[in-house]
């Protein structure tokens, strides 16, 4: 199984992550060499290939042990759908992530998770939650916020397409999150066509 563990900044990801007592993927550290938007192909470019070599390590975890989590969605892409959402980037953006892993999929280079968790607290406790954790600064806390919103509906439109890949809330247990089988369509560009599809439309 690919479990990606999934939700907005606070959402508790990484603590239960570490509570699981597993090895797992963890989430992308900035470099402070991200590209700053000005290509636009690059930077969509550059983003497919981080969650590429995320999707990478996570298949090489689980040929290791059977079971491979990660510290967020490998797949990544909603976040720049998300930030389209509320208006803080150009759906632009989006088109051209979307393409760059429309192509690491044919490629199979990345893919669904089998199963994703999903956590999305409200802003109240989201809130509280990060001022538990004094070892994190989040110095994006209240823009992440407003994305749990969005968020909420990309893992919702995945769970129409594809019901039973979207578990809600973090298990005690990690095995209860796992089914019998991986799913067969991790690299099913044409159920990765139809999300773009699903997705309510968003101004250009």
């Amino acid at each position: 199984m690919i479990i990606a563990v999934e939700g907005p900044s606070a959402a508790g990801k990484t603590t239960w992550c570490r509570a699981a007592g597993r090895q797992f993927v963890a989430e992308y550290t900035p470099t402070g060499q991200e590209p700053d938007g000005s290509d636009a192909i690059a930077q969509a470019a550059y983003w497919a290939s981080v969650n590429a070599g995320r999707w990478t390590q996570a298949l090489a975890l689980e040929d290791a042990t059977g079971n491979a989590m990660c510290d967020s969605d490998p797949l990544k892409l909603h976040y720049s759908w998300c930030l389209a959402a509320v208006g803080v980037e150009p759906i632009a953006r989006f088109e051209n992530e979307f393409a760059a892993v429309r192509q690491m999929f044919a490629q199979r280079r990345l893919g669904f998770a089998d199963v994703v968790l999903l956590s999305i607290p409200d802003t109240q406790q989201l809130v509280k939650q990060r001022d538990g954790d004094p070892t994190r600064r989040r110095r994006s806390f209240e823009l992440h916020a407003r994305l749990a919103a969005p968020l909420a509906e990309w893992y919702a439109a995945i769970d129409r397409l594809d019901p039973g890949r979207v578990l809600h809330g973090f298990p005690a247990e990690v095995d209860i999150a796992a089914p019998a089988q991986p799913r067969p369509n991790r690299y099913d560009v044409n159920l990765l066509d139809s999300l773009r599809d699903e997705l309510p439309a968003l101004a250009h």
